[in-house]
């Protein structure tokens, strides 16, 4: 039984990281679910599917935990963009943030690539961000029926409800969603040869430090965050007035291409006096029609290096 449950937690993980926003607090969402379905599994009558049963617990789990209040935000949620000559550091408590989370941790492998792009939209930071400005129930509904195409009556049955409640918990979190809307973006696709050809010019022009090239990737109204920082620039002239101002410490820097969220990553290393290189950032882009839109730098790198399995030191 125990090798059953486990087939069941990659897909488990990707939920409760949709409801909770963060890839830690998920792993032990579903941790705690493994258990208490381990517990519990004598007096699982079979009415439902083992899977449906799952997922009942984790919601419940997922539902306690956002009834104390949490809710994950990425720094456009909480505060204005800056202009670079008025921009500070402040740093807010882990707990504020949205977190990354490795493409491997929340999406299960599936055989046809459509299935795969379509999984990888619903895990990028823009959606899941917008995922958090719904109340908890209407979340998990969302979530089952768009994103993981349960039917009403499912999602009715798991959540003790009618299908008329699922209905109408359905259409108020549609319209709180339209009205956060996220811009469509580029899912990570290695085979991509334009995608490929812009990731290998990005790297050029950080790593070259060349801020003429690195705009011309970039979207004009293109952001930059920082979290545990609330600080977000936009556009060019901003951007390129921190990289040359505090950000100019990054010049040097290596770049090691990664995945995030089901788009384009890179660990960020940062030169040290012996030749050497250490970790400084995760860097996740938002790519959308042929460019860059949005740089997350996220910078606890003790938390996400090793949830990522990247290298703590590169070598000269």
């Amino acid at each position: 039984m125990t090798e059953q449950l486990e087939t069941y937690r990659t897909e488990l993980t990707g939920y409760c990281y949709r409801m909770l926003g963060s890839s830690f607090e998920a792993e032990d969402a579903v941790q705690d679910t493994m258990v208490r379905a381990w517990k519990s599994i004598d007096s699982f009558e079979g009415r439902s599917s083992l899977r449906s049963w799952l997922y009942r617990i984790a919601t419940n789990v997922c539902l306690d935990s956002l009834n104390a209040g949490n809710r994950r935000a990425r720094p456009m949620d909480l505060t204005a963009a800056t202009p670079v000559a008025q921009a500070q550091l402040t740093a807010r408590p882990e707990i504020t943030w949205l977190e990354p989370v490795p493409d491997g941790r929340v999406l299960p492998s599936v055989a046809d690539p459509a299935d795969t792009a379509v999984s990888r939209e619903t895990v990028r930071l823009a959606f899941v961000a917008a995922l958090q400005h719904l109340p908890p129930k209407q979340r998990a509904v969302l979530i089952l029926r768009e994103v993981l195409a349960w039917k009403a009556s499912e999602v009715a049955e798991l959540l003790d409800t009618t299908v008329a409640s699922v209905n109408s918990a359905l259409q108020r979190a549609r319209a709180t969603l339209a009205e956060n809307e996220p811009k469509a973006s580029d899912s990570a696709d290695p085979l991509d040869e334009e995608q490929k050809e812009l990731l290998e010019r990005y790297v050029a022009a950080f790593e070259g430090y060349d801020m003429k090239a690195l705009t011309a990737l970039l979207h004009e109204d293109a952001t930059m965050s920082m979290p545990p920082y609330d600080l977000w620039l936009r556009g060019h002239d901003d951007i390129v007035g921190w990289m040359l101002g505090v950000g100019d410490v990054c010049r040097g820097s290596k770049l090691v291409p990664t995945v995030a969220n089901g788009s384009p990553a890179f660990a960020h290393y940062h030169p040290e006096p012996d030749g050497g290189y250490s970790p400084w950032a995760l860097i996740v882009l938002e790519v959308r029609d042929g460019k860059v839109g949005g740089m997350d730098f996220f910078l606890d790198t003790k938390r996400w290096f090793p949830l990522f399995d990247l290298p703590e030191r590169l070598e000269a």
